[in-house]
C-alpha cells in the first residue's frame, strides 16, 4: 500500500505600501511518475490570477502566474496537494556490480547525458580539505556517501532560513550551520568533487514538526548510480530518501529553483517581507 500525504503550502508577501504584481513562477507541483502520483491538486491566490502551466528544461512542472493591474499590500498564494507515495525507505539500492567500488567510471553514454551535473566551479581549497578527510580511505560507493552525509549531519548545526539564496559550500563550512538546502548544496558539491553525477532536489519532508503547519520546503540531492538511477540523499535528516520525500524540482544549480519568485512594481522605498507556512501530513 502507497503512503499517503497531504501538502499544505502556504507563502504570503505584505507590503508597506501599494504595489503592481509582475508576473510570478511558482515551482509547487510534486514530480508525479512511477513513485508518486498525484490524487488531489488545488493551486489559488489573492488576488487572484491567471495561472499556466509548463514543463522546464529539466521536467519540472512550472505554473506561470500573471496578475491584472490592480495594486494591493499583499500576496498570498496556497498550494494544497495529495499524493501517494509508492516508493518505501531503501534499505537495499540495486546498483551495478561495476559501481560497488569508489572510485568507478561511468560509461560514455552516461557521461555525454550526465555533463552538466559534474560542475564543481564552487569549489574552494577549505571545501576540497574537507571533502577529502570525511572521505579518504574508503572504497564502498554507498558507504562512501553514507558517510558524507553523516558527517554533514553530525558537524554543523541546522537553522532555518526563510531568506532568498543558498550558502555557498565555503560559507558553510565557515558558519558551521545551514539550513536544508545549504547542507544538500554542500553534499551535491562534495559528490561532483568525488566524480559523480549530482543534482540539487526541492521538495517536502514529513516529520511530526511539519503537521501544525510551521514546517518549511525541504531540499536534499540525488546522486546518478548506474541500477539504481537517481539516488537520494538527505544530509539534514542523515538518511536515503525514501516514502516521506515528496520532490518537487531539480536543479543543476539551486538559485534556479526557488518555490516562488516574481516582480512587483511601486515606491522604491516600499518594504516587503515574507512568512511561509507548510504542513505535511499524512492521510
Amino acid at each position: 500500500m502507497p503512503t499517503r500525504l497531504r501538502i499544505f503550502h502556504e507563502t504570503c508577501y505584505e507590503y508597506n505600501q501599494p504595489v503592481m504584481l509582475g508576473n510570478h513562477k511558482l515551482l509547487v507541483r510534486p514530480r508525479d511518475g512511477h513513485d508518486i502520483r498525484i490524487e488531489a491538486s488545488k493551486l489559488s491566490m489573492d488576488p487572484g490570477g491567471l495561472i499556466s502551466w509548463h514543463r522546464d528544461e529539466l521536467d519540472n512542472s512550472v505554473a506561470l502566474v500573471t496578475f491584472s493591474n490592480v495594486e494591493t499590500t499583499r500576496l498570498t498564494i496556497t498550494s494544497e496537494v495529495t499524493v501517494a507515495h509508492y516508493l518505501s525507505e531503501r534499505t537495499y539500492i540495486p546498483i551495478e556490480p561495476h559501481v560497488a567500488n569508489y572510485p568507478f567510471e561511468y560509461n560514455q553514454h552516461e557521461r555525454d547525458l550526465l555533463s552538466a551535473y559534474f560542475s564543481v566551479s564552487e569549489q574552494t581549497a577549505p571545501v576540497e580539505e574537507w571533502i577529502i578527510s570525511h572521505t579518504s580511505n574508503n572504497n564502498d560507493t554507498l558507504s562512501l556517501l553514507q558517510q558524507l552525509s553523516n558527517a554533514i549531519f553530525r558537524d554543523f548545526t541546522y537553522r532555518v532560513r526563510h531568506e532568498e539564496g543558498v550558502q555557498s559550500p565555503a560559507e558553510t563550512l565557515a558558519l558551521r550551520m545551514g539550513s536544508c538546502r545549504d547542507f544538500a548544496w554542500l553534499f551535491v558539491i562534495s559528490a561532483r568533487r568525488l566524480g559523480l553525477a549530482a543534482r540539487f532536489v526541492s521538495g517536502y519532508f514529513h516529520t511530526e514538526g511539519t503537521s501544525l503547519a510551521d514546517g518549511s520546503t525541504h531540499a536534499w540531492a540525488e546522486i546518478y548510480l548506474p541500477g539504481s538511477g537517481w539516488t537520494g540523499f538527505d544530509p539534514t535528516a542523515n538518511r536515503i530518501v525514501g516514502e516521506n520525500h515528496v520532490p518537487v524540482s531539480i536543479a543543476i544549480n539551486p538559485v534556479d529553483i526557488p518555490p516562488v519568485s516574481g516582480q512587483f512594481t511601486g515606491p522604491s522605498n516600499v518594504a516587503r517581507t515574507l512568512s511561509v507556512r507548510v504542513n505535511v501530513n499524512q492521510v
